[in-house]
């Protein structure tokens, strides 16, 4: 086991699978001369040569599709946007030409690309540059949607991204990048898609969080055990598709439920999580489900607005409380 940040793991996931497998290559703005926006990329291109650390002009929806392209003729495409606010300029690509050539073309072309980049908030980047996608690219059948909250899962589950012959969207936080965890030694590791994972085993309820979630509702947690309430964390982890069955069955288990989102509350992944345990648990479910997103509006650029715009551990505390009838 070594300590590295989630920044240091993707790194070491893309460095991996480009030694692997030379049909891997890494293509976006900044990625090779400058190591990369968030300098995941650093060190790839020294390593690799430009032909396969490919600095891209600014122009997402071209550089998107060269990445199609060259996965429907057998390479394995790392697509980088600078942030995921980016690749709206991008989604005729994604959506259009990505997602559904696999099943167009009737199976003769497989689609092994990965569009990768920060998702979400950052700290004051306002409006156009903090919004969380993850539910609008869930909606399209052909993406993967993947979403991981440490070092261990972001490194493992890019491994598998990159081998997988379908389009996954990888969706990382730019507040996390710097966030360190225990990653575990060797090149075969490899992390599941659509597998979830219980971060903390809980009794008395389930809170099912994903991304910067994720930390947060783990010290809601610790915390909500010294009050004598014990709680249980689930990590989707991946999206699309979706481990519903380790949702349900902690549920079962607690027979409550809060959903800790950052992103919008309407046509969400917690709404979505919300109407499947009613459909598969509904006579478990001892409260109404409880959901917790941000605010429904764009993101403030005032430090004390952003603040209030997003979940936070005090918040999540509340609600559990709430769905336990404590308050």
């Amino acid at each position: 086991m070594a300590v590295i940040t989630i920044r240091e793991a993707l790194n070491q996931a893309m460095r991996e699978e480009m030694r692997r497998d030379e049909g891997v290559f890494l293509m976006g703005e900044e990625v090779a001369a400058y190591q990369g926006a968030y300098k995941v990329s650093k060190g790839l291109l020294e390593e690799f040569g430009d032909k396969r650390v490919v600095d891209s002009p600014i122009t997402e929806l071209g550089f998107a599709g060269l990445g199609v392209g060259a996965a429907m003729v057998g390479l394995r495409p790392i697509i980088e946007f600078m942030t995921f606010n980016f690749s709206i300029l991008a989604t005729d690509q994604i959506i259009n030409s990505a997602a559904k050539m696999r099943y167009m073309s009737g199976g003769q072309f497989k689609i092994p690309i990965v569009f990768r980049g920060p998702n979400g908030s950052a700290f004051q980047v306002s409006s156009q540059h903090s919004q969380a996608l993850e539910s609008w690219y869930a909606h399209f059948p052909g993406l993967k949607v993947v979403m991981p909250s440490t070092p261990a899962d972001a490194k493992g589950l890019l491994k598998s991204a990159i081998r997988d012959d379908d389009p996954v969207v990888f969706l990382e936080q730019e507040r996390m990048y710097g966030n360190k965890g225990e990653v575990p030694d060797g090149e075969d590791f490899l992390v599941p898609l659509g597998v979830a994972d219980v971060k903390r085993e809980g009794t008395d309820c389930t809170v099912v969080a994903r991304s910067m979630t994720v930390p947060l509702a783990l010290k809601a947690a610790e915390e909500l055990e010294k009050q004598g309430v014990s709680v249980e964390v689930v990590d989707p982890r991946t999206i699309r598709p979706l481990d519903i069955e380790t949702i349900v069955n902690s549920v079962k288990k607690t027979n409550r439920l809060v959903i800790a989102e950052e992103s919008h509350a309407f046509c969400g992944v917690g709404a979505e999580i919300s109407a499947q345990v009613m459909e598969h648990a509904f006579d478990y479910l001892d409260a109404p489900v409880k959901r917790l997103s941000g605010a429904d509006a764009p993101m403030p650029y005032a430090k004390n607005l952003e603040r209030l715009a997003l979940p936070d551990v005090e918040r999540i505390v509340k609600a559990v409380r709430e769905v336990s009838y404590l308050d």
